[in-house]
């Protein structure tokens, strides 16, 4: 048995225990999230979109043509498309181009479907008759979260972009129905937190990456554990973390668009 004054020491280091996130911010904080507009004056509409350290530029071009497999097969209105490459100083020691190792990269083929599957959800291609858009995402940096920032940046691309083919007459009606941004959340030392940065990222038990409307509807959560598993009470409280943060990054969409 311990004695009284042992018991009440680990009393008391047990309650001045504090949970801290490598970089300070609360369980529910996201970083710093900003955009940049026309980074790419040739594209349609470009951003630079950085969730704190991690920055990614997306850029949206218009091409006046649809894929050859939807002409074949006479699909009316038009195709959205989307790729993604991580730039080889992006991270803390260079990345290898794809083609210099003569194939692709598997983990971009996952993330630049999730991209063009993501906004082809908030788009009525039917009202883009013709036109194939392009989305290319490029990340700058990489901090942690590169495919959601990819994706709420390639939205606001995608709105600039529409806005201009609206503006010079060359659409009728305007195919996006609604904002889309993604945000990542996981459990970081058994604590469910908003926004993994790297550190977090490195060695979360659990992390997910969610995609959302901006009138609250789910488009796609990938959700996994690292060697470990997540109860419902830890997955609800994941998802009502990823609203939270979701909702803050369609209203500062909003407000750049002002």
């Amino acid at each position: 048995m311990k004695p009284d004054n042992q018991e009440t020491s680990d009393l008391a280091e047990q309650l001045n225990e504090v949970f801290v996130r490598p970089s300070g911010r609360a369980i529910d904080e996201m970083r710093n999230i900003s955009f940049k507009t026309d980074i790419a004056p040739h594209a349609n509409g470009s951003v630079l979109c950085s969730y704190g350290n991690t920055q990614v530029i997306c850029a949206a071009m218009v091409e006046d043509r649809v894929p050859g497999w939807m002409r074949q097969q006479k699909v009316g209105g038009g195709w959205l498309t989307a790729e993604y490459a991580m730039l080889p100083y992006a991270t803390l020691t260079r990345k290898d181009r794809p083609i210099s190792k003569g194939k692709q990269d598997g983990r971009n083929i996952e993330i630049q479907r999730l991209i063009g599957r993501s906004l082809r959800a908030v788009l009525n291609l039917k009202k883009f008759p013709d036109k194939t858009l392009w989305i290319d995402c490029d990340v700058l940096r990489a901090d942690g979260g590169t495919r959601t920032a990819s994706i709420t940046g390639a939205w606001l691309a995608t709105r600039i972009a529409i806005n201009g083919l609206l503006a010079k007459g060359k659409l009728k009606e305007d195919p996006i129905i609604d904002h889309l941004a993604a945000i990542s959340v996981g459990v970081y030392r058994d604590r469910c937190v908003l926004d993994l940065d790297y550190p977090e990222d490195r060695d979360a038990s659990v992390d997910a990456n969610v995609v959302m409307t901006g009138s609250g509807q789910y488009v796609e959560i990938q959700s996994s554990g690292e060697e470990a598993t997540f109860s419902r009470t830890q997955l609800d409280e994941l998802l009502s973390l990823s609203e939270k943060g979701i909702k803050e990054l369609v209203q500062m969409q909003k407000d750049h668009l002002l």
